[in-house]
């Protein structure tokens, strides 16, 4: 199949189930075929669109305060006066990604009480980890003599890190991104318990009231947007590699 073509199928899909799900009348019949016994068929506590919306906003938040976080950190620690600190950074980070949101959850809420703030803070200690990673790899991993020719011509510590190093690292550090925000909408549907909203609204309400409809709604929605945000954020990853390896990659013949 020719790779043009099939790089298409995958978000015309996603497009087609997303204009289904949010087409009150297509959604009722959909669901209706798929679970007959539900007795109640579309979620209408509140509009699945705004839902959406509100699960990407604290998705989207998230991945930025962790993106910050993560190479805030791993720059610092590839620093020469922070790589003594570098064990204990990678210690916390993998340490923060083994507790459960949930747990930092409730943890959380008697400080920071129900909605966004708590649910905010599991996401992004549940998801700082890879891009803290991928800079660390993207920073240590630079050719030295890349570095040394920078620093001979005069650049200073900033300019080679802005203008070289960063750059260079890029590509690996949108991998770290991309997975990270990936990884938030996944789990921001644990936001619904702490009273955030979001597609576990749906989710949530489903499981108590024994709906499978309601739980379809809101995991469908969910896995749609993680695809749809990989797709966007592989694209720009893509973008952000060198010239020189688009070009190989769009000679190669399709298969």
């Amino acid at each position: 199949m020719n790779r043009r073509i099939s790089r298409f199928i995958g978000p015309a899909l996603g497009a087609a189930a997303m204009i289904v799900l949010f087409t009150p009348i297509l959604l009722d019949a959909a669901l209706r075929i798929l679970f007959p016994g539900a007795g109640e068929w579309v979620f209408d506590r509140e509009s699945l669109l705004f839902l959406t919306a509100e699960h990407l906003a604290l998705s989207l938040v998230a991945g930025g305060a962790a993106t910050f976080l993560g190479m805030a950190l791993g720059i610092a620690a590839t620093r020469p006066r922070g790589r003594v600190f570098l064990p204990l950074i990678r210690d916390a980070s993998s340490l923060a990604q083994t507790v459960p949101p949930a747990a930092v959850l409730a943890l959380a809420i008697p400080f920071l009480g129900f909605g966004f703030k708590p649910v905010l803070l599991a996401l992004v200690l549940y998801s700082i980890l890879p891009v803290l990673n991928n800079t660390l790899t993207g920073l240590e991993t630079l050719p030295e003599p890349v570095l040394e020719a920078a620093r001979g011509i005069g650049m200073n510590r900033l300019q080679v890190l802005l203008k070289v190093e960063l750059p260079l690292a890029m590509p690996v550090i949108g991998t770290g991104v991309r997975t990270s925000v990936v990884i938030n909408v996944g789990t921001a549907t644990i936001g619904a318990v702490a009273g955030a909203g979001g597609l576990g609204s749906p989710i949530v309400a489903g499981l108590i009231r024994d709906n499978p409809a309601w739980v379809f709604q809101g995991a469908m929605a969910s896995a749609l947007l993680a695809l749809m945000l990989n797709t966007g954020l592989h694209s720009l990853e893509y973008m952000l590699k060198p010239k020189a390896f688009r070009q190989e990659v769009s000679r190669r013949p399709d298969r």
